[in-house]
């Protein structure tokens, strides 16, 4: 299984409602070093809403995404906010009141 491949699989497992950080995701497939891999398999998918892609942010609470994805910082928070979880102003989450955390 590729890494990306991994990683998505990972993101499938993150429930309705909850987030987890990028390096939740490099840890949980056994990389704990990789979390700006996990950004970039993400990247990758170019917003492919088969999978919960808007789950995962940065550590410190913020939807983190840049450059010329298709997918936006607005759009990741309407996606999180269809889900109950509450997004300021500034892209910003409680992350201890929404973190999943893998078994």
């Amino acid at each position: 299984m590729t890494f990306k491949e991994k990683v998505v699989k990972v993101v499938h497992q993150i429930p309705y409602g909850k987030v987890v950080s990028y390096g939740q995701v490099a840890a949980a497939i056994g990389s704990p070093r990789a979390a700006r891999q996990v950004g970039w398999a993400l990247k990758a998918t170019d917003g492919d809403n088969d999978f919960p892609w808007w789950r995962v942010i940065n550590s410190q609470g913020l939807l983190s995404i840049k450059g010329n994805w298709s997918s936006t910082k607005q759009l990741q928070k309407e996606m999180l906010e269809q889900e109950g979880v509450q997004v300021s102003g500034d892209y910003k989450i409680e992350i201890s009141k929404y973190r999943h955390q893998f078994l």
